[in-house]
């Protein structure tokens, strides 16, 4: 089983580091409201409200150079499975 939510990136923050080290920077997520696309409308109606926030170490160029304020992202959720 797994559940798709469509996420637009709203925003990326630096957080304040520690002795002068470069702080992390927090991803912050929030549903889809399009209304014009036939997809956003599908999932409004599954999740009407969503949000999400990531931490995310300044070192880590790779994961924070492919996001982009103001495009939109899958989030599947998916069980661990037990071992």
């Amino acid at each position: 089983m797994t559940i798709r939510a469509k996420m637009n990136l709203y925003s990326i923050e630096e957080m304040a580091g520690y002795n002068g080290q470069p702080g992390q920077k927090k991803a912050r997520f929030s549903a889809c409201y399009d209304t014009s696309i036939p997809e956003d409308q599908r999932f409004q109606k599954a999740t009407p409200s969503a949000s999400a926030e990531f931490l995310i170490d300044p070192n880590q160029t790779s994961a924070l150079d492919q996001l982009k304020i103001g495009d939109s992202y899958y989030f599947d959720i998916t069980p661990v499975p037990k071992s």
